[in-house]
């Protein structure tokens, strides 16, 4: 199946902030669900991210591996604003995303530049709507992944991403790293209780976050360790192509990663087939 630009997918028909916990799609947190939901996070997210510099960075990144046109699944696509570029430079996009706030935004764009992006409503999880390598290149980028709740659910993600790539298709991931919270204020104390904490608790997996953001209460996040991230995406049938750790300010790779770069990268761009 490669759907139109009409097709959406949807899984649920209740009032997204009544639902209960077993209401939710698998790997969607209350609070991811109210992020999806939330008109002015789409509307505003460009202007917000203006001058992010991980967002020029990451492009030249795709650039170097996704050389030959094709069409690319952009896994929680938001706005658009990886997206979009690659399209005008002659690629076709596959828009999918949580939230038809930010796919809306994402039309829009595509109409008002006539560009071949189709979007498709769905939780990264359950993607068995998306054929069997149907699509070329895949990206999952500004820490995606990391709002997906449960290692299961992560696996699943990563699983599905390769069940739909052709062979010798390219997967780009970017993560952040669970070690630099250790140059956060109260971070040393957060890594030490998510450490101990982990093995008593079904519910949690280290490197689980709950904070404000946005307006949006109890925001989760996951973020990684780099050794267990690129098992885990061995273990889903991808081979490592690149690790690029990134540098404090996310604008470039980490000068001399041999020097402790487990602890200092702010995270990584993983580029996998």
């Amino acid at each position: 199946m490669h759907p139109n630009a009409d097709s959406f997918l949807w899984y649920l028909d209740l009032t997204p902030s009544k639902r209960s916990r077993w209401q939710l799609p698998p790997g969607v947190t209350h609070s991811l669900w109210d992020y999806a939901q939330a008109e002015h996070i789409a509307r505003d997210y460009d202007d917000y991210f203006a001058g992010n510099q991980l967002f020029e960075f990451d492009q030249s990144v795709l650039a170097r591996h996704f050389r030959k046109p094709g069409l690319i699944a952009d896994l929680g696509c938001g706005t658009g604003r990886a997206l979009v570029p690659l399209v005008r430079n002659g690629h076709r996009g596959l828009a999918i995303d949580l939230s038809t706030e930010m796919l809306d935004v994402v039309r829009e764009k595509a109409e008002d530049e006539h560009l071949p992006i189709d979007v498709l409503l769905a939780n990264l999880v359950q993607l068995d709507c998306v054929a069997d390598h149907s699509v070329d290149y895949a990206i999952c980028l500004f820490s995606t992944l990391g709002m997906i709740c449960g290692q299961a659910n992560r696996l699943a993600v990563l699983r599905q991403t390769r069940r739909i790539l052709r062979p010798g298709g390219v997967f780009v991931l970017h993560v952040h790293n669970f070690w630099y919270n250790l140059y956060d204020p109260g971070g040393p104390w957060w890594v030490m209780k998510s450490v101990l904490s982990a093995p008593f608790r079904k519910d949690y997996d280290i490197g689980d976050k709950f904070f404000d953001y946005r307006g949006i209460p109890g925001m989760f996040l996951h973020v990684f360790r780099r050794r267990k991230l690129l098992r885990t995406l061995r273990q889903a049938g991808f081979k490592i192509r690149e690790v690029v750790p990134l540098d404090p300010r996310r604008k470039d790779r980490l000068k001399s990663p041999w020097f402790f770069g487990d602890l200092r990268a702010n995270g990584w761009i993983i580029a996998c087939e």
